[in-house]
């Protein structure tokens, strides 16, 4: 039977995720909770991690390597961030020990960008992005998506994060879906799918004129009112309007032959995967768990060699 070499730990806001792994990255044991930083803040991130251990049986000394948002400032102990350009791997030098701690547990930086005209940070994806570049599709030229509520868009040039862009997408749709007028319109409508009709006119529209996009935002009341637009059908549309102004925003930045890496899962991978086959760009995806593991397992292995396999 494989033993366990080292605990991975996906460390959001609101959530908690952690792998029990062997050598060669295989899962032992898995756990998922709402205990984010938000929570464990108030309770203790020594106590909530020791739970988890504890429910999977983990050795007393075993290390633990986290991501995510436990490395914030108002998280366990601030990690800081890495600034770019930089070579991905970079992150795995700035990982910082907790203190007074038995067993060795570290946390992943961020990246920063400090360009005056466009500041922006990623904590947590960056670890995504070191699973996603190890990828032997993945190529060192490419433009990487990380959906979520604040999407990230991330270009990289012959390995090096070049910079990146935060998109809040997921953000703005749950604002104006239920803090604005617009919350009449979509309040009881179903979940947006890729296959909506409606979902795929509205990506390429706010991609043709994406200058347009606060008019088309609106038309989510007015086709309802006028046109007697389902509350389904204003969802989807109010979703592929913010979708497809953060595709044009991203695809802006590069060259159209640049490879696009979409990194995700679940329902709002489908949503992306829809909107760009809709616009006819061919991408590359790579499963967002499995992304977060790979690269919590090539730092945990670069950061303590003998652990690999």
């Amino acid at each position: 039977m494989a033993q366990p070499a080292f605990v991975a730990v996906d460390w959001g806001t609101t959530s908690f995720r952690m792998w029990l792994l062997d050598k060669d990255g295989g899962i032992l044991a898995e756990r998922r909770s709402n205990e984010g930083m938000t929570t464990a803040a108030r309770t203790g991130f020594a106590d909530v991690l020791n739970a988890h251990l504890a429910a999977t049986g983990a050795p007393d000394d075993i290390s633990v390597l986290i991501c995510g948002m436990a490395g914030a400032r108002q998280g366990w102990i601030e990690a800081g961030y890495i600034d770019v350009p930089a070579q991905i791997d970079n992150v795995l030098k700035g990982a910082v020990r907790i203190p007074g701690e038995s067993r060795d547990i570290r946390i992943l930086p961020g990246l920063a960008q400090r360009a005056d005209t466009a500041p922006d940070v990623i904590r947590g994806e960056e670890t995504q992005l070191l699973g996603a570049l190890a990828s032997n599709e993945v190529n060192a030229n490419c433009l990487v998506c990380m959906p979520g509520t604040h999407s990230k868009w991330v270009t990289v040039k012959d390995g090096t994060v070049e910079g990146f862009s935060t998109y809040m997408t997921g953000e703005l749709f749950e604002v104006i879906a239920k803090h604005s007028i617009l919350a009449h319109a979509v309040s009881e409508g179903e979940t947006t799918t890729g296959e909506n009709p409606e979902f795929i006119a509205a990506v390429r529209k706010a991609v043709e004129n994406p200058q347009m996009a606060t008019h088309h935002v609106f038309t989510v009341r007015s086709g309802q009112l006028l046109h007697a637009l389902s509350a389904t059908n204003a969802k989807a549309r109010l979703s592929g309007i913010l979708i497809g102004v953060e595709i044009a925003g991203a695809r802006s930045q590069v060259s159209s032959d640049t490879q696009v890496v979409l990194v995700a899962s679940g329902g709002l991978g489908e949503l992306y995967k829809a909107a760009l086959a809709a616009l006819d760009i061919s991408y590359t995806l790579i499963d967002a768990d499995a992304a977060v593991r790979d690269g919590l397992y090539a730092a945990a292995t670069t950061i303590w060699p003998h652990l690999k396999g």
